[in-house]
């Protein structure tokens, strides 16, 4: 009899999922993604003109178009690409003949998020990797600028060096990186939620409008939870019961937006990147779980 969970079989399946996915052309998206960060660099994006607008501001703006186009690649394809895999494999008759074998279903489910998060992992490293270099690009220029500009006003040297500081804060920090980290716990909770409606739905469109819908309660649930209180002057009532109920099963999304904060040039606590690690690696095996626990009745 085969052992409940091998590490070993999971990685064979995460691997071959890894393989078929990446068949599915899924990294075409990185040629737009360098491209527009080309002409990014290149040309100077908008920004607010005015007094209050500042050298760093040109970095926030092209920190926050690159973010936004890989936060876009990774939700959407956290969630249709998981809601794919099980009916995918159930098209081309793979399921039956894996589930034929020795291969709990766990292993099964458990390697096929595996093999999604690997591709949204290399795919948001490349584009880490994109945007990094095209940030220390304009940072250097943005730096030789600002620095050029305190010389011809006179900027003392305790002046000269606030500014300097300013342009570094807004450039690549450690930060930035705990930011697109941030970005990427959140696809690992998106695919896994996916998984979990795919392996009850009979229909792909539905797994994706629930993660959608989900993912957009989420967003929303902390500040539903606050208001009410707020309403009942801090005490309990059903509503906030009800939404403190719906915050353990689903997750606060809102608490991955410091991504905006990195965005924005704040810092980023190691305790709250490995805060939000600890989530995502609860949210995410929880889900597995259940998953598993539905996918165990289903007959094939």
């Amino acid at each position: 009899m085969s052992r409940l969970f091998s590490f070993h079989r999971m990685m064979v399946i995460s691997s071959s999922t890894f393989t078929q996915l990446v068949r599915m052309k899924v990294f075409y998206f990185l040629v737009v993604f360098v491209l527009a960060i080309l002409v990014a660099h290149f040309f100077k994006l908008p920004h607010t003109s005015g007094p209050e607008s500042s050298a760093h501001e040109e970095l926030r703006m092209l920190k926050n178009a690159t973010i936004g186009a890989m936060s876009l690649f990774a939700t959407i394809f956290a969630i249709t690409g998981t809601a794919l895999l099980i009916p995918k494999d159930i098209e081309d008759r793979t399921l039956y003949s894996i589930l034929s074998k020795p291969v709990p279903r766990l292993d099964y489910l458990a390697g096929k998020l595996l093999g999604i998060i690997s591709v949204i992992f290399v795919a948001m490293f490349a584009m880490d990797l994109v945007m990094t270099g095209a940030l220390e690009l304009r940072s250097n220029k943005v730096m030789n600028e600002v620095l050029t500009s305190a010389a011809q006003q006179g900027y003392d040297a305790e002046a000269t060096e606030a500014a300097r500081q300013e342009v570094l804060r807004h450039g690549s920090t450690w930060s930035l990186q705990a930011g697109v980290l941030a970005l990427f716990l959140k696809t690992v909770i998106l695919a896994s939620l996916a998984l979990f409606f795919s392996t009850f739905s009979t229909s792909t469109l539905f797994t994706v409008i629930m993660s959608f819908v989900v993912f957009f309660i989420g967003h929303i649930v902390g500040d539903i939870r606050e208001y009410l209180e707020l309403m009942n002057n801090g005490e309990t009532s059903i509503g906030s019961s009800l939404t403190k109920a719906v915050g353990i099963i689903i997750p606060d999304f809102a608490l991955f937006n410091v991504t905006d904060e990195a965005i924005a040039g704040k810092t980023i606590p190691l305790s709250a990147a490995l805060r939000l690690t600890l989530i995502a690696v609860v949210y995410a095996a929880l889900y597995t779980v259940i998953s598993w626990f539905i996918f165990a009745d289903k007959e094939f």
